[in-house]
C-alpha cells in the first residue's frame, strides 16, 4: 500500500510544481549508471514521436491536455537545437476509447508505419491494454502520461508510465473518505479495468481501518456501454452508503442528474481523474457545491498552464495530465540524448537513468539536462507533473495526487494534495 501524506493546503501548493530552469545538485550516487554515449556521440535518425492520445470518446475531455503537453516538449527540444542535430517530429493519432477499437488499432498501425521509436498514451488503461503488444513487441517504446490499473505495472521492458499506479490514487481517495467522517461507502464503478482496479485498492484502504463497502463489490460494476443508469443509483442508493465514489468516464454526465433527482447529497459525492471535469455549461449551479475529487499529479504552476495553451494554441479548459506528457517527452528525448541512438531499445535502456533511477544531478529543462550529459554527468530529470524516478516495474516511486473541491459553478480547484510512494510488486 502506498505511504499516504498530505503535504500541502490549498493553492500555496502549486509552487512545488513550479521547476527551476537551472539545474543544481542533488548529491546522489550515480553507481551504477549506464555507460552509453551522450549527446557529443549521437548516431541515427532524427527522434520521431507519436501519440496516441484521446481525441474523440469517453476520454476525449483529457485530449487537449496531453496534446499540448507533447507539442510544448517537442518544441521546447526543438528550440534547444533537437536531437541528433535534427528536429524532433510528432505525429498525433486518435486512441479513441474501448468502444471503438478499430480507431485504436488503426492508429497504431499507422504510428508504427510512421517509423516512431515512442508512443505517448493511451489516456485509457484499458485502451493500452488493447495496443500494447503491437507497440511493445515492435520494439517502440510505450509511455503513458495516465494509465493507473496496477495490472500495467512491470507488463514490458517497453512499458513506462508517468502517472503512477492506482495504488496512490486508491489509498489516497480511501483516506480522504476515511478523514471526512465516513466508513460505509458506497463504489458505483464500471467494469473497465481502470475501475475495478481502483476500486480494489479503495476498498482495501478502507477496510484496513474498519471501514467497508456498502455496494460496488465485484459482480456489482455496471456496463460502461449502457445508455441509462437509473437502476444502478438505485442499487446503490438502496444501500445507504454514508458516500459515494464515482468511478467512470463521461457516463458521469448521466449519473450525476439520476442521483440529485434521487434526492443524494453531492456534497458526499466522490469523483476521480477519469470524471474530475469542468461541468459548469452541464449541471444547475450548486448542484456538485461541496464534491471532492482526486487527480494524480502536482497541480501545474500558472506559468506551465500559459505554455500549454500556447503550445495548444488556444486557453485550455482542462490541464489533467499535460504536465505528464511532456515529462513522457523529455525522458524519452533525454533518454535517446544519454543513450547516443534515437531508436526504441536505446530509449528504453536509458528512460530509468535518466529519470534519476540511478542517482545524478537535478536539472529541469531539456537545454540544462542535456548540458550536464554532454559534460559525461548522470542526471535527475526533474519532472514537471512531481514523479519520482522509474522504479523496477517501470512506474513512478513515488506521486503526488492532488485533492480538489468542487464551488458553487460546479468548477473545481484545489483543496490538498497528498504524496504517496509507490510499492514494487
Amino acid at each position: 500500500m502506498a505511504r499516504w501524506n498530505s503535504i500541502a493546503r490549498g493553492a500555496a501548493f502549486a509552487a512545488v510544481a513550479t521547476l527551476s530552469l537551472a539545474a543544481c545538485s542533488s548529491g546522489t550516487s550515480d553507481e551504477g549508471s549506464s555507460t552509453e554515449p551522450t549527446g557529443d556521440a549521437m548516431t541515427g535518425e532524427a527522434l520521431a514521436i507519436g501519440s496516441l492520445l484521446p481525441i474523440t470518446g469517453s476520454l476525449a475531455f483529457l485530449g487537449p491536455p496531453e496534446i499540448a503537453g507533447v507539442d510544448l516538449a517537442v518544441n521546447e527540444i526543438n528550440e534547444a537545437g533537437g536531437i541528433n542535430g535534427m528536429d524532433v517530429t510528432v505525429q498525433h493519432e486518435d486512441s479513441s476509447d474501448t468502444a471503438n477499437p478499430q480507431i485504436t488499432s488503426d492508429s497504431v498501425t499507422k504510428l508504427l508505419g510512421g517509423g516512431v521509436s515512442v508512443v505517448v498514451g493511451a489516456a485509457s488503461s484499458s485502451v493500452t491494454l488493447n495496443a500494447i503488444d503491437d507497440i511493445t513487441n515492435a520494439g517502440v517504446v510505450q509511455i503513458s502520461p495516465a494509465n493507473t490499473a496496477t495490472s500495467l505495472s512491470g507488463y514490458s521492458p517497453f512499458y513506462f508510465r508517468t502517472a503512477p499506479p492506482d495504488t496512490v490514487q486508491g489509498n489516497a481517495m480511501g483516506n480522504l473518505l476515511l478523514d471526512d467522517g465516513y466508513t460505509n461507502v458506497g463504489i458505483l464503478v464500471f467494469n473497465d479495468d481502470y475501475g475495478t482496479s481502483l476500486r480494489d485498492v479503495i476498498k482495501e484502504t478502507l477496510v484496513a481501518a474498519g471501514g467497508a463497502l456498502t455496494y460496488g463489490e465485484a459482480g456489482q460494476e455496471f456496463d460502461p456501454a449502457a445508455s441509462s443508469f437509473q437502476s444502478d443509483v438505485q442499487a446503490i442508493l438502496a444501500t445507504n452508503p454514508e458516500a459515494i465514489v464515482l468511478i467512470a468516464f463521461d457516463q458521469t454526465s448521466l449519473i450525476i442528474p439520476e442521483l440529485v433527482a434521487a434526492g443524494f447529497d453531492t456534497s458526499k459525492l466522490y469523483f476521480v481523474d477519469g470524471n474530475l471535469a469542468d461541468r459548469s455549461d452541464e449541471l444547475d449551479p450548486g448542484a456538485l457545491t461541496g464534491a471532492k475529487g482526486t487527480l494524480p499529479g502536482a497541480s501545474p504552476a500558472d506559468d506551465f498552464r500559459a505554455r500549454l495553451d500556447e503550445a495548444y494554441g488556444e486557453a485550455l479548459s482542462e490541464y489533467a495530465y499535460g504536465a505528464e506528457s511532456y515529462d513522457a517527452v523529455m525522458l524519452a528525448a533525454l533518454a535517446a540524448v544519454k543513450g547516443g541512438a534515437t531508436d526504441g531499445q536505446t530509449i528504453a535502456d536509458n528512460l530509468a537513468a535518466v529519470s534519476g533511477a540511478t542517482g545524478g544531478t537535478e536539472c529541469t529543462g531539456f537545454a540544462a539536462c542535456v548540458e550536464l550529459l554532454d559534460a559525461g554527468e548522470e542526471i535527475h530529470y526533474m519532472a514537471i507533473s512531481g514523479v519520482g524516478p522509474f522504479n523496477a516495474d517501470n512506474d513512478p516511486s513515488s506521486a503526488y495526487i492532488g485533492v480538489y473541491q468542487y464551488g458553487e459553478d460546479n468548477t473545481y480547484s484545489l483543496l490538498d494534495t497528498v504524496y504517496g510512494e509507490v510499492p514494487e510488486a
